[in-house]
């Protein structure tokens, strides 16, 4: 074996020890840019090779990108590499990387592999990176000599490579295990985020809120000193700015921006493009360059856009800019404010949803004016601050009532009639201040409360506006058609006031306005203080009335005209007050109806007849038949059949025996539900009445569309008839001949009128000539003394 000369074994030992040395410092190198540069400064270079470039593979697998490099320079040229990106299937390095195999030559020129550098060489050696049959990358070296590289070079070069390629791996594993670990706790804290977010969406009292506290959630997770949050309403094309950070500082917002004023922005753009953006300074200018927005404000360094839907009407953006350029965005950026974009755009979604249900529940759907509740509480609070108001302030309420629309909707049909409201409402509404309150407290009844009022003059002038704005005649689907309005108008001026109490002082004057004819106005004053204390009074005392039995029925006698007998009984009821004496119906059955009392009222008295109807069968009075005055409410739930079925069931009525009355001023409105429950009733043979008809317009709809069974003309028609024929009754008795309807005249006190309408299709009668209204006694001892035939033998002698 042969021995080593003294010079090549130092110079292996000096090689061993650069190895030796290489091995050591790699345990301390985490970074691959500098391991590649310690590589070839530190380890290639002392090792002899004067030029030498480290090539990593890119992931695809198809090109080398240099990642470091060492040479020497001629004279004054720096060295540099050429090619930066060499494919994978040229040149030594490509053949060396696909192979997999080191390469060495001692004339490149006679290689056909070989590509010529910027300074040509002679003698290349090229050695694979591989870690377990993964290609790395390649080490190439060249040299300007020709036969420059011997086995030994190739040995130790190919050490190094070894030893890279180990290093290589170990540094790619830790950074992936690195990268995953941190993207499991960005997954965390974003799972965090998504909590948070839906724990604010539930818990926030409101949207401002929970803007605030979404704002802090996205800080946590990007540089956010400017930050607005946008809803744009694709409806009205208006951008609303609903949340605004500047430099850290939260601004005013809830601007609304027309399309016209934001076209041209960033915003607007990535809004219909329905992509995120994410710009550098370079990137923001050639997008303007572009045209696809403009310059507003100032220049950022940094832009990062994110749109999102969040309902058919609603588009929302959120935009992120930086001015610094050490606070720049990435695309992990875009990522976590798209994902949290989505997040957003449910939340605020379930917010508007919400809000829409909250607007809904304190606002009328038709008019989308404020609804009673919402007007009382405002009325609550303003006249909480009276007691902090320097100097005096007052608070005044107006009261409106449109004159004639039940007559609109009779006549022409509730769409028109709603049109017809919704117009008048916008007409008053451009009259207004925008700080009043304008509610619709229910059918064609508003009300506007005036804050913070000065004087008289105020409100008269803005009553001349408001009667000015719907004066003239409006087109409304083809009809032209005029409103005028009945006012009333209460003040308060202390903080002890009570917001019912307005409103009823309001709706007393108003009826002051409506009794005195159409157009009027009246303010509230002492006599009608007095008026409301009475039927304060009159509401507190109905129940206590019902309780006590307090209540009486009366009976006036309705007879046949052509062969004179009673036919049937209309209760009329009678309340024996404690203090006042006997009160008549028109002085409580309204109030009672305003209550709602109504309802326990009737049951009470159609209690009070069937009970009556019982006795008198009981007394061998026959089937005798009692009507009963109702509220129309009663027609509006199916309940009501029950309790009739339940009183015939208990007191062992006859059919028919009990039968209702309604009066045609007071409204059904649901005219379909009513309808079933008329015939839930006919099993019973409860016929229905229909009370003062002819008084309105109402009474010709519900002939077409209930199933009215009598017809009773009212008395004010009755006591125009003389010896001359009077249109309008006849009109009624032929409608209610062509509809196979029964009639009761009403009001008969001449003998005259007896007479006429005995002669024409008129089968019954009811009046003073006959009999007054008569206590239970009285009315089966006329019934059975017939003393309907004496009342009446005269006339018909």
């Amino acid at each position: 074996m042969p021995i080593l000369s003294e010079a090549k074994l130092e110079s292996k030992t000096e090689q061993l020890s650069i190895i030796n040395q290489f091995s050591s410092s790699l345990l301390q190198i985490t970074h691959l840019d500098e391991l590649f540069e310690y590589v070839t400064s530190q380890v290639v270079s002392k090792l002899g090779f004067v030029d030498c470039v480290i090539y990593l593979s890119d992931p695809a697998g198809q090109f080398l990108d240099v990642v470091a490099s060492m040479g020497v320079a001629h004279k004054d040229i720096c060295h540099q590499v050429s090619q930066q990106k060499i494919p994978i299937a040229a040149g030594i390095t490509g053949h060396v990387a696909r192979t997999k195999q080191p390469f060495i030559s001692g004339n490149v020129a006679l290689e056909p592999m070989y590509i010529a550098d910027a300074r040509p060489a002679l003698s290349e050696l090229c050695v694979p990176l591989v870690y377990e049959n993964t290609l790395l990358g390649v080490i190439d070296c060249e040299h300007p000599e020709a036969d420059y590289f011997t086995q030994a070079h190739l040995q130790i070069l190919s050490t190094v490579a070894h030893l890279l390629s180990a290093k290589i791996h170990q540094v790619r594993t830790l950074d992936h295990l690195k990268a995953t670990v941190e993207q499991l706790h960005q997954a965390q804290q974003l799972e965090t985020c998504l909590l948070k977010i839906a724990n604010i969406t539930y818990q926030s009292r409101n949207l401002e809120a929970f803007y605030d506290e979404l704002y802090s959630i996205i800080c946590s997770q990007l540089p956010a000193e400017n930050c607005f949050i946008g809803l744009y309403d694709t409806q009205q094309d208006v951008l609303e700015i609903d949340y605004l950070i500047e430099a850290g500082v939260k601004c005013s917002a809830h601007q609304k921006v027309s399309k016209e004023q934001i076209k041209h922005t960033a915003s607007y753009y990535i809004i219909k493009q329905q992509h995120p953006l994410l710009c550098d300074h370079q990137q923001f200018l050639t997008h303007i360059k572009k045209q696809n927005f403009k310059m507003v404000g100032r220049s950022p360094r940094s832009w990062l856009g994110v749109p999102f839907v969040v309902n058919d009407q609603y588009q929302g953006v959120v935009v992120l800019q930086s001015y610094d350029n050490d606070r720049a965005f990435s695309q992990h950026h875009k990522a976590i404010l798209t994902y949290i974009s989505r997040q957003l755009s449910m939340a605020i979604d379930r917010r508007l949803a919400r809000q829409a249900l909250e607007h809904r529940a304190l606002h009328d759907d038709l008019t989308g004016l404020a609804n009673r509740y919402l007007m009382l509480e405002r009325i609550k609070h303003a006249i909480l601050s009276l007691g902090r108001s320097q100097p005096e302030r007052q608070h005044c309420l107006l009261y409106l009532d449109l004159d004639r629309f039940k007559s609109i909707n009779d006549a022409l049909g509730h769409d028109v009639g709603d049109h017809f409201l919704v117009a008048i409402v916008g007409l008053i509404k451009a009259s207004i201040r925008k700080t009043d309150t304008f509610a619709r407290l229910g059918g064609d009844e508003f009300a506007i409360f005036m804050e913070n009022i000065s004087d008289k003059q105020q409100v008269e002038l803005a009553l001349e506006r408001i009667t000015g704005a719907i004066a003239k005649p409006i087109q409304i689907d083809g009809h032209l058609l005029q409103a005028s309005s009945s006012i009333g108008v209460a003040f308060t001026s202390s903080d002890s006031d009570s917001a019912i109490t307005l409103l009823q002082q309001a709706d007393a004057a108003m009826y002051e306005a409506k009794s005195a004819g159409r157009s009027q106005i009246r303010y509230f004053n002492n006599e009608m203080r007095k008026k409301l204390k009475q039927q304060a009074d009159i509401e507190n005392d109905l129940q206590n009335g019902i309780k006590n039995g307090e209540f009486e029925l009366y009976y006036q006698p309705i007879f046949s005209l052509t062969q004179p007998r009673v036919v049937s009984f209309e209760s009329l009821v009678r309340w024996h007050h404690p203090k006042n004496g006997l009160v008549t119906p028109d002085d409580f059955i309204p109030i009672a109806e305003q209550t709602g009392q109504i309802i326990e009222l009737d049951l009470h008295l159609l209690e009070l007849a069937a009970k009556q109807i019982a006795q008198w069968q009981d007394a061998g009075a026959g089937n005798i038949c009692l009507t009963v005055n109702v509220s129309s409410r009663h027609f509006a739930s199916l309940e009501f059949v029950d309790q009739i079925a339940s009183l015939y069931r208990n007191y062992g009525l006859s059919q028919g025996a009990l039968s209702l009355e309604i009066t045609e001023s007071g409204l059904i409105e649901n005219l379909n539900l009513a309808t079933k429950v008329i015939n839930g009733l006919s099993p019973y043979g409860v016929k229905l009445y229909l009370d003062d008809f002819g008084t309105g317009y109402s009474a010709l709809g519900y002939l077409h569309q209930l199933p009215i069974h009598v017809l009773k003309i009212d008395k004010s028609f009755i006591s125009q008839l003389t010896d001359e024929e009077n249109p309008l009754v006849d009109a009624i008795l032929s409608l209610a001949k062509s509809l196979d309807l029964e009639v009761v005249a009403e009001g008969i006190e001449t003998s005259q009128q007896f007479q006429l309408l005995s002669t024409k299709a008129c089968q019954y009668g009811q009046g003073f000539l006959v009999s007054r209204p008569l206590k239970a006694a009285q009315a089966m001892a006329f019934l059975q003394t017939e003393q309907i035939k004496l009342a009446t033998a005269p006339t018909l002698a």
